[in-house]
């Protein structure tokens, strides 16, 4: 019995949709998930080492997000902030619903909002992140911590403080900053990471794919952007 050439590929077109939803084995996401756990702490706790005006804690959840899908983007970030309270004291822990959030935003823009298909979308996405991030941070710094956690962006609270703000729009002015410059240098490094990664974990993922040096430049520019942003930051701060 002949099959109707369009039924046929119809067919086709689903098995492979269905092939693509399985095409990452458990043990990859059992090895991918910790991994990028690591890199997130590892991040952190080197910028906390430094007394860097970011966060670095976030390259990872963008990376599991992308290529597993966001709610595995949210699990690494929900390990990165318990197993880092482990090193780092448990000041991280309210954080946790920050990586969750950012790691469900870069998934679902990425393989719900199609914002991975151009270097434009995929860099306004970094920058949404990095508002959604700071509506959940701010208001866990503010009424948790009573506006100061310690980080370098507590300066820059006191700055806008100084200038006549009050406490909620200092804190959530001065995390704003921060997260811009942060979740630009983490969406564009985790896009240089996800380029290294086999093909078959990225195969149907759209992403803003280059080869040879315009890979690295795109990554570059977004990094450059980011520690513009932090640059702005270190300047606006002893001035204050």
């Amino acid at each position: 019995m002949n099959q109707n050439p369009a039924v046929s590929q119809s067919t086709s077109l689903a098995g492979g949709a269905l092939a693509a939803g399985l095409r990452i084995p458990l043990t990859y996401v059992i090895t991918l998930v910790p991994v990028a756990a690591a890199l997130n702490i590892v991040g952190g706790t080197i910028n906390g080492a430094l007394k860097l005006p970011t966060f670095l804690d976030m390259i990872g959840t963008a990376v599991a997000a992308i290529v597993l899908g966001p709610w595995w983007g949210a699990l690494v970030g929900v390990i990165t902030n318990l197993g880092g309270s482990l090193i780092n004291g448990p000041i991280g822990i309210p954080f946790a619903l920050c990586n969750v959030a950012g790691g469900l935003v870069w998934g679902y823009g990425i393989r719900s909002l199609g914002m991975g298909s151009s270097l434009p979308k995929y860099f306004l996405l970094n920058i949404i992140v990095a508002l959604v991030v700071s509506a959940v941070a701010a208001p866990i710094v503010i009424f948790v911590f009573g506006g100061a956690t310690g980080h370098s962006s507590d300066a820059i609270t006191a700055a806008f403080a100084r200038a006549g703000q009050d406490l909620i729009t200092s804190v959530f002015a001065s995390n704003i900053l921060v997260s811009l410059a942060d979740k630009i240098i983490a969406g564009f490094v985790a896009l240089s990471i996800i380029a290294a990664l086999p093909a078959n974990l990225t195969h149907g993922i759209k992403i803003p794919t280059a080869v040879g040096m315009r890979g690295v430049m795109i990554s570059v520019i977004g990094v450059v952007i980011g520690v513009a942003i932090v640059l702005v930051y270190i300047l606006i701060t002893p001035a204050s």
